[in-house]
């Protein structure tokens, strides 16, 4: 009777239940460098994850900013970060993945590339384009 009443109510239950797809790592990346005009990875520590913060909003730009020490997948985020910026080799080898800025869903670069494209003057083009700059 036991068996017949639980083959009776089991009808209706799917076999195995759907396993939601995961979103990888460098998906995630890309979503969420596309979901703003600007976008800083970095680490709430970092003293150039600061420097790019700060010029940035010393230029009337919000970035959205996420900071991978907060983020419970950031440390998968930052090797993603560091595959999509051209740091493969090991991790005492490779110098620091943060900061990463993507500029209108497009990959700028880490700290050295923000800079130089800061002081030869292609920055401000890249952020009216994109939307984050008005002037």
């Amino acid at each position: 009777m036991q068996y017949g009443a639980a083959a009776e109510q089991a009808w209706y239950m799917p076999a195995a239940a759907p396993v939601p797809m995961v979103e990888g790592a460098v998906a995630r990346v890309e979503r969420l460098a596309s979901e703003s005009a600007v976008v800083v990875f970095s680490v709430s520590s970092c003293c150039m994850c600061h420097a790019v913060k700060r010029l940035f909003c010393g230029m009337g730009v919000h970035p959205t900013v996420h900071e991978l020490d907060l983020d419970p997948r950031g440390r998968e985020l930052e090797r993603a970060l560091a595959r999509l910026v051209g740091y493969g080799g090991p991790a005492a080898a490779s110098p620091p993945v943060v900061p990463v800025v993507f500029i209108g869903g497009k990959l700028v670069g880490a700290m050295d590339r923000v800079m130089a494209a800061h002081i030869n003057g292609s920055l401000v083009p890249l952020l009216k384009e994109a939307g984050a700059l008005w002037l």
